[in-house]
């Protein structure tokens, strides 16, 4: 059960002691305007009865069988106890007696109607009082009945209108920022004006803000995706344009032009190819992962590959790594972010330098999972400390970069491909130069 139960039952729960608190109040006020009216003696079927019991025993067995009586009552009936008055005034136990309250008996004993609550009988040529002083409170049945279910109703009115605030307020805030974010407003945040709620309605707040922040991030990536797309394509294009128009200028160059065409075309034919990619893997149809495969076999492939190329530019290649490795994969999708990997190291390292692959695997002590982790360091230039984030993301090309061919899609497509498999991507720079990219993927035993 939810914090927003134990709220609700602690209400209800005050919403009963409030009520409880109003007819025990109601009740007391009651019987001090009682009291104030004179009405000091007990009353009901019980006091009738005792007082009845007494005249009883002091007729039929005398004044000692009176006092035997009275005293056994003070410790049988508690708060209810039988005085006797003389015609001279006097309690036969000795007792206090106020003058009132002897006049208010003595006039209800004169009275017929029952129950008889104070009776006046005459013994050996004497009257005797006999009567019960009130000892608690005014038994419920002398209040009007619309007392205590009007203080009830009332209590009833007052938590249920505190609880519909309690209740419609952060809802009323919910729908208003609903509706600003429907309308486009996606910087609208709501957890502020929960306050100091601790309960479900707080954690749909924070929600809330959690899902307007995610989509704020995912429509503002898409702007800059377009931006940056329609800038990419923009200069094959024009250069297209230009190499149209020199061969029609030139004809004696169209062999020459006619193969700058070509470049061109195939270097929108990749920018095409890399943004549909992406694209498929932001929108979740990449085929899923459903292949058992040896991760180090795929990385030992992928480095060879890349030595071969490598080796034309003066660049060395150098993979670390042995035992088996069994990853659940799409071998694709995890092959092609492996090789961008590695290609861009290539692409970045310095001349006669070395990229390292290396693959191990992390154990964990917890019990979880184990961890296997491909690393591939250069010895480039490396990223400033404010970018290592930043090249992950789609068309970002640093500054330390910004000289090579590539359009900045290749560490995008990786790091979307990593965490399709459940795993995670991280870059540093190296002591002395480079960049060192660390993916982290989930082993099977």
């Amino acid at each position: 059960m939810g914090r927003l139960f134990w709220k609700l039952l602690l209400a209800f729960w005050l919403a009963l002691l409030a009520a409880s608190l109003g007819v025990g109040t109601a009740v007391w006020l009651h019987q001090q305007a009682l009291a104030e009216r004179g009405q000091e003696l007990a009353s009901g079927p019980r006091a009738a009865f005792l007082v009845s019991a007494a005249a009883k025993v002091f007729q039929h067995g005398g004044r000692a069988a009176l006092n035997d009586y009275l005293e056994e009552s003070l410790a049988l009936h508690r708060g209810a106890h039988v005085y006797v008055v003389d015609d001279a005034g006097q309690e036969l136990l000795g007792r206090a007696v106020p003058s009132g309250l002897v006049a208010q008996a003595r006039r209800l004993a004169h009275e017929d109607r029952g129950p008889r609550i104070a009776r006046l009988e005459r013994v050996a040529g004497r009257d005797y009082l006999f009567f019960v002083p009130a000892g608690g409170p005014k038994p419920l049945h002398h209040l009007p009945l619309v007392l205590p279910i009007g203080v009830g109703i009332l209590a009833s009115l007052a938590f249920s209108a505190w609880l519909a605030w309690y209740l419609s307020t952060p809802i009323r805030h919910l729908r208003g920022a609903f509706d600003a974010a429907a309308a486009g407003k996606l910087d609208t945040r709501i957890s502020q004006r929960m306050g100091r709620r601790r309960d479900e309605i707080a954690d749909l707040g924070r929600d809330f803000d959690r899902m307007a922040g995610q989509l704020q991030t995912l429509v503002n990536a898409q702007r800059r995706l377009l931006h940056d797309v329609s800038h990419e394509l923009r200069s094959p294009l024009a250069r297209l344009e230009a190499a149209i128009g020199l061969a029609r200028q030139r004809p004696e160059r169209f062999a020459d032009t006619l193969a700058r065409i070509e470049r061109e075309a195939v270097r929108l034919d990749q920018l095409v190819g890399e943004l549909l990619t992406l694209s498929r893997m932001e929108a979740g149809m990449a085929r899923a992962a459903d292949e058992e495969i040896d991760l180090g076999e795929l990385v030992r492939e992928v480095a060879e590959d890349a030595r071969f190329e490598a080796q034309a530019t003066g660049r060395r290649v150098e993979f670390f790594g042995a035992g088996e490795a069994r990853v659940i994969a799409n071998v694709e999708l995890l092959h092609r972010a492996l090789e961008n990997l590695v290609r861009n190291a290539v692409k970045f390292t310095d001349l006669g330098s070395t990229v390292a692959v290396e693959i191990a695997r992390h154990a964990d002590p917890a019990g979880n999972p184990d961890r296997l982790v491909v690393t591939v360091s250069d010895r480039g230039p490396g990223v400033p400390e404010g970018e290592l984030q930043a090249i992950f993301e789609p068309f970002f090309r640093s500054e330390a970069g910004a000289k090579t061919a590539g359009f900045g899609l290749g560490l995008a497509i990786a790091r979307r491909a990593i965490e399709a498999h459940g795993g995670s991507i991280r870059a540093r720079n190296r002591p002395g130069g480079g960049l060192q990219v660390e993916v982290d993927l989930p082993a099977i035993a």
